[in-house]
């Protein structure tokens, strides 16, 4: 993963977390540390949006996991 993915996945786990927060309890965390309706806080929701976005090529990137080498098989 690189590090653009790695950023772009953190900043959506906060845009997560920020959902969670204001579907639970009413509570937007984004606002109440930088604003309501700032500039600071657009640009906020503007780079968790870009990072959702980034982040869609992960659904369709194949997992290396899944794919391994001969000699991680065991025979049974």
């Amino acid at each position: 993963m690189s590090t653009t993915q790695r950023i772009a996945l953190i900043l959506t786990i906060i845009g997560a977390i920020n959902w969670g927060l204001i579907g639970f309890f009413q509570f937007n965390l984004v606002a109440a540390i930088f604003g309501d309706n700032t500039i600071l806080s657009r640009i906020i929701y503007g780079l968790v949006g870009i990072a959702g976005l980034i982040n869609l090529g992960l659904l369709f990137k194949p997992n290396e996991e899944v794919e391994r080498s001969p000699e991680a098989r065991t025979t049974k």
